[in-house]
Parts: C-alpha cells; sequence; structure tokens
C-alpha cells in the first residue's frame, strides 16, 4: 500500500506553457521530499499539455485536465483528490523556495492547534527577475485584527481543517484566499513563518492586476459570509455634510455632473445602499435645505437636519455636526449603531462600498474604519542635506508595517458607542476598505471637476 504523503502540493495552470515546467521543477528540488504533486489544467489551449504529459510517468504526480471550471472549483477537487496530511497550491506562473515545503510543514507539524501557515516571498518580473521581497507582519508577536489576509497560493492548510469548513465557494471566481480566510479563522489558529519562501511572478495576465473585480468579489464575499453566519447588519445613518456655499462661488453641491448635480449623486447613491437605515443631509445652507427637502420629500429615509453655521466652519472639525445629529428625537428614540461620514466630494463612491464598509466593521468588531488606497508612489522628506525616502521605501524588503495607504473615497464610520466614550470619531482599532481608483477621485479644483465629468460620462465596465 502507497504511503500517505506528508504534503500535497498542487498546481493550476491555465496557458501558462511558459512557466509550468518551473513550478514543476521547484517541487521536485525539495529538500523535503515527502510530497505528492497533482496538476490540474484548465483547459489550455498552449503547450502545457504537453509539457505536463511529460511527467505523467512519475509515481509522484497526478495529473487532472478539465475545461474551464474556474479556481475554486479546481481548488475543490484538489482537495478531494489530495492525499497529504498537508495541502498547498502553486500557481504555475509562480514557483518555490527548495526549503519552502520543509519550512511550512514543520510549522504545521510543531503546533497541533495551528491549522493555516504561510510565508514571506519575493515579487519577480516576466524572466524571474525579483523586484522585492514582500514581508508581512509576524503574526505570533503583531497580529490582532485578521483582517489582511495571506496569500492564496503557497499558503500550507491542514487539510481535514480545510474539509471542516467545506472547502473553497465556488460562487466566486476569483478572492479564494478571502473567502477561505473569513471562515477559516473564525475557528482555527493561523500564522506565518517570517521568511520568503516562493516567487511571486507579476505580470499583465495575472487574475490580480482586475483590481475592480476583485474588489467586488470581496464585497460579496463580506456580506454572504454575515448572511451564512445569521448576523444582523449594522444600524447605521449615513450624515452628508454640506457647508454653507449661499454667498460662495464654489458651489460643489449643484455643481452638474452628466445632468445631475453632485448633492443629487451623492444622496442617489446612498439610498442604493443596503445597509444604510437613514441618509442625514445637514447644512447651514438655505439653497440646500430648500433643495433636498423638495426633491426628496417623499422619501422617508432622506433627512435634513438644520446645521449651525459655526459648525460648518472651514477650521471646525465635524464632531459638533455628528453630537447635533444624533441628539435629534428621531435618532434619540432609535438610536443607531454606527455613523458614515460621507462627503460631496467623492461622488464616485458607490453604495457597494457603503455596504462593505458596514459589513467590514461588524466581521471584525472594529470601533472605527476608512476609505483608502495602497499608495505605491515613493515619498520624500527634506532633511536638511537633501532629500530622503520616508519608511526606507526604497529598500529592497517591502515591510507590510511599512506599507503606505492613503485616506480616499469620503467614507469614514464609527461605532456610536464609541464616539460617546472616546470623543473620536476615528480611533480606537480602526479596519479599512480599499476602494478602486474612480471612487478614490476628489473634487477639489477646477481641474478635478472637469476630471469628474468625464468620469461621468464613462460607461461602467
Amino acid at each position: 500500500m502507497k504511503k500517505q504523503p506528508l504534503v500535497s502540493v498542487y498546481i493550476t495552470n491555465h496557458n501558462y506553457g511558459k512557466y509550468i515546467q518551473e513550478a514543476i521543477t521547484s517541487v521536485l528540488n525539495q529538500t523535503m521530499q515527502d510530497f505528492e504533486i497533482i496538476i490540474i489544467d484548465d483547459g489550455s489551449t498552449d503547450n502545457s499539455r504537453a509539457i505536463i504529459e511529460s511527467y505523467a510517468n512519475d509515481e509522484r504526480i497526478k495529473v487532472i485536465f478539465q475545461q474551464n471550471k474556474g479556481l475554486n472549483v479546481t481548488n475543490n477537487i484538489a482537495m478531494r483528490t489530495a492525499s497529504g496530511k498537508y495541502i498547498m497550491r502553486l500557481d504555475a506562473d509562480d514557483y518555490l523556495d527548495h526549503n519552502a515545503l520543509l519550512v511550512l510543514s514543520n510549522a504545521l507539524e510543531n503546533d497541533v492547534e495551528l491549522g493555516l501557515v504561510f510565508p514571506d516571498y519575493y515579487l519577480v518580473d516576466e524572466e524571474g527577475h525579483i523586484l522585492h521581497v514582500e514581508k508581512r507582519h509576524e503574526f505570533d508577536k503583531d497580529v490582532s485584527l485578521l483582517d489582511q489576509p495571506a496569500h492564496g497560493a503557497c499558503t500550507m492548510i491542514r487539510k481535514d481543517y480545510l474539509m471542516k469548513v467545506n472547502g473553497y465557494d465556488e460562487r466566486y471566481q476569483c478572492q479564494d484566499g478571502y473567502e477561505l480566510w473569513l471562515k477559516f479563522t473564525q475557528t482555527y489558529k493561523v500564522s506565518n513563518v517570517h521568511t520568503p519562501l516562493f516567487y511571486y511572478r507579476q505580470h499583465g495576465s495575472n487574475l490580480t492586476s482586475n483590481e475592480k473585480k476583485i474588489l467586488h468579489t470581496r464585497a460579496n464575499i463580506k456580506k454572504d459570509f454575515l448572511e451564512s453566519n445569521g448576523k444582523k447588519s449594522l444600524n447605521t445613518i449615513a450624515i452628508i455634510p454640506v457647508r454653507d456655499y449661499k454667498n460662495s462661488k464654489n458651489n460643489l453641491a449643484f455643481e452638474t455632473l452628466g445632468q445631475k448635480a453632485i448633492i443629487d449623486w451623492k444622496i442617489e447613491e446612498v439610498l442604493n445602499a443596503k445597509k444604510i437605515n437613514s441618509i442625514v443631509v445637514t447644512s447651514p445652507d438655505e439653497l440646500i435645505e430648500e433643495h433636498v427637502l423638495s426633491k426628496y420629500e417623499n422619501n422617508d429615509k432622506v433627512i435634513f437636519i438644520k446645521r449651525e453655521k459655526r459648525l460648518a466652519r472651514l477650521n471646525q472639525d465635524l464632531m459638533g455636526t455628528i453630537d447635533h445629529v444624533i441628539e435629534q428625537e428621531t435618532f434619540r428614540k432609535n438610536t443607531p449603531d454606527a455613523i458614515m461620514i460621507l462627503g460631496i466630494e467623492f461622488p464616485f463612491i458607490s453604495s457597494t462600498s457603503m455596504d462593505e464598509a458596514i459589513d467590514t466593521m461588524e466581521i471584525f468588531d472594529t470601533d472605527a474604519l476608512i476609505s483608502l488606497r495602497p499608495e505605491t508612489n515613493l515619498f520624500f522628506q527634506h532633511h536638511g542635506d537633501g532629500m530622503k525616502a520616508i519608511l526606507n521605501q526604497e529598500k529592497f524588503s517591502k515591510l507590510e508595517r511599512e506599507a503606505l495607504y492613503r485616506y480616499t473615497g469620503g467614507i469614514s464610520l464609527s461605532r456610536v458607542d464609541f464616539f460617546r466614550k472616546s470623543g473620536k470619531f476615528i480611533g480606537g482599532q480602526i479596519g479599512h476598505i480599499i476602494v478602486d481608483q474612480k471612487s478614490a477621485h476628489g473634487i477639489f479644483t477646477l481641474y478635478d471637476l472637469e476630471i469628474a465629468r468625464f468620469l461621468a460620462t464613462q460607461a461602467a465596465p
């Protein structure tokens, strides 16, 4: 009887004939040889089949040819096929360090409570030249908020734990790692090895280049996760604060995008959000008041609350405005769980992102949440003797703790209890969502407005 291997590595391939041999060889050359390889080709039309079949006589290798079943179906096929105690996916365009299986399997063997372990990795270009090393936080020391998942590939998992959480949800065509991460971390311990152990190839055809699709899928994963666990959404009100424009030439609220005023772009998109219970427009501007009361008089979800002029001054923060809103009789009778602030300067933030923010706060039980974009540009400071990159951004190692994010998109969310106890809107444990590039476009200058008018004419992809 054939001995059960310690590790099953499955290699997923679709038209990666250029790279797959390097992926297979990187497993065969491991220092830890107690493994099996499952190669799953998902309907390739290039030379992949010929390369894969050249390994068919190796008793360590199983080969499966299938037709375009997608990643998560493939993941589950691998799970059911695997014989190993531990299972790990390797994408055909990536490859392993020769010690990867040894280090990751040792981590699982040495901690019976550990269900999933993942390493740092090298980011390489199409030709395999190392661009930099991506180094995550050390989970055992530094991580208390599990909102940054492991990489979907090259993460080693106890197979029986994976089966107990029912594997991968086949409704999703991407983001398999995120869906699994949410449900897995509810029950099992996860950790990482602070050593780069695989080479992640960056090129135009891999899935991570389609940001909008990934972000939309991630929002759906969170929504479905809450529903499947029977959790109710937070009772959330949205506040749209508008300054006094009556005597200003820069009346942003009534500038038009297409045929619609920006204030209406914002209100109508918030009305599409399924998880926002009430929308409060608050302003000292009589024109705003007249417009909102007239246009939305038959919509009980939209409320106008007069904002005192002193609360709308440029040097005034929003704390007084928020206090003023939640002290209204409507909200004293039915105190909301959370408040979302939405600026009209960001007209393209979607209702999907608003709902995702609420879901994210509930899933990770944070005190507050903000919308962000990862910032990949270099930033410099002048130190008297010349310009220096902040956080040593120019160095080879990219440390997660030194990654930069830019607040944008105009979503700020806070639990009412936290706000009342701390006197802060954003503080405590702060969660986040990532928004796409269009959602992140803010209008602060006439040039920004012209760009927004162009974006408003573009059909959604």
